[in-house]
């Protein structure tokens, strides 16, 4: 008996992956086995069937439903046409679910509790691509109500301070600096980094002005 998958994977969390492995183990070490991917692949949910490919078969329902969910793209002018679904693990598994039933195999079906190292990672995916947002958005000082001539605190020290020069930079010892480069300098950090999560006005950190405003 094969078993029918589906894959989770914090790297990619608006997608699942459907598919077939005879030998779900391997399969897995196949999947993780790229360097390319930040986080491995887990296992939502299995059901066992007879048949190999059936999976196919899932998937024709689910393209028969909403051709739009599954992953296809065109590289090099060739149609690639994947298993991923733009799709919660929920309702995935809402359809195993229902095939179960209906073919009387509920006993089939499983449902797998994320391990605690899968739940750290799942909240590390969650910050990073928070952080990857707050980088794409500019941070404003004049969305902010923040003037020009006001000063922010460094977060690890508030005796730390730069000044507002105008509405994406700020002035310290003597230079001018964005949010980011200061934020890099202060810290020492090589990596990119959101700037506003390092510095204070007043108190409050810029992020949470940035939100309470909805700028």
């Amino acid at each position: 008996m094969g078993l029918i998958y589906i894959l989770t994977n914090p790297s990619f969390p608006e997608y699942v992956k459907i598919g077939y492995a005879d030998d779900l183990k391997q399969r897995l070490s196949q999947l993780n086995r790229s360097e390319c991917i930040p986080f491995a692949f887990r296992v939502y949910a299995t059901y066992g069937v007879d048949s190999r490919l059936s999976d196919k078969k899932i998937h024709s329902i689910i393209d028969r439903i909403n051709p739009d969910l599954r992953s296809i793209e065109n590289f090099n002018g060739q149609k690639r046409v994947r298993e991923f679904y733009a799709m919660t693990p929920e309702d995935a598994y809402g359809i195993l679910e229902a095939i179960a039933e209906i073919h009387g195999y509920a006993d089939r079906l499983t449902k797998y509790q994320m391990t605690e190292s899968e739940k750290q990672d799942e909240q590390l995916a969650q910050e990073l691509d928070n952080e990857n947002t707050e980088r794409a958005s500019n941070f404003s000082f004049y969305a902010c109500k923040i003037s020009v001539g006001e000063q922010i605190e460094y977060y690890a020290d508030p005796d730390i301070k730069a000044t507002v020069v105008d509405d994406r930079t700020v002035e310290f010892e003597g230079e001018r600096y964005s949010l980011t480069a200061l934020a890099k300098k202060l810290s020492g950090k090589k990596y990119s980094i959101a700037g506003p999560k390092f510095f204070k006005y007043r108190g409050e950190w810029l992020n949470d002005i940035r939100h309470r405003l909805g700028v």
